[in-house]
């Protein structure tokens, strides 16, 4: 996969499948320690301790729609690649929680990509609510399916106009989230 955003988009799919009703996603990216984390949590049915061990090999798979599995191979590699590693927490009954660790200025660590574009996809899921976060530099940038569905009511969920809005809005927090700081002095002329 080219960016990042897709594989975070396959753990999610993952999740729906094994009947997830909340999916939480959480982005850290710390310049200081060079370090990029993706954590993608569900309370799904989870996964027995063989399951976990076997999650990684291409030719395993709970889902019963297809006989490979190669989402969380291919991002073990993705983030072995760029100096860092992967792991999974599960727990019959109880969910899973993937965690994703890369070098953030490594050459071949791929881009973030369109975090915008895949929740968008993800807040279209009726039935599963979807917690956000990206963390910069100890700012954070916050989306929660339950909040909208507490303004506009679950059924907007389904309204493209409400999705294009969700795209926008995404996309306005992420590109706030990367914009320097500005401290503004009162009474003072910048020129």
């Amino acid at each position: 996969m080219q960016e990042l955003a897709l594989h975070i988009l396959d753990l999610f799919r993952n999740a729906v499948e094994a009947g997830a009703r909340t999916v939480h996603v959480a982005v850290r990216e710390d310049r200081t320690s060079d370090r990029l984390q993706i954590e993608v949590r569900d309370d799904g049915r989870g996964m027995t301790p063989d399951q976990v061990r076997t999650a990684c090999d291409p030719f395993f798979t709970t889902r019963s729609t297809r006989r490979v599995g190669m989402g969380l191979a291919l991002l073990q590699a993705a983030a072995e690649q760029a100096g860092g590693g992967l792991g999974i927490e599960s727990t019959p009954g109880g969910g899973t929680r993937v965690v994703a660790t890369f070098q953030l200025g490594h050459l071949d660590r791929a881009p973030l990509g369109d975090m915008a574009a895949t929740l968008e996809v993800m807040a279209a899921e009726a039935g599963v609510q979807v917690e956000y976060e990206h963390w910069l530099d100890g700012r954070v940038f916050r989306f929660s399916t339950r909040e909208l569905e507490e303004r506009l009511g679950a059924e907007a969920r389904g309204d493209p106009a409400v999705l294009t809005w969700v795209e926008r809005h995404i996309r306005e927090g992420e590109e706030a989230l990367r914009s320097p700081v500005r401290e503004y002095c009162k009474g003072v002329d910048a020129r």
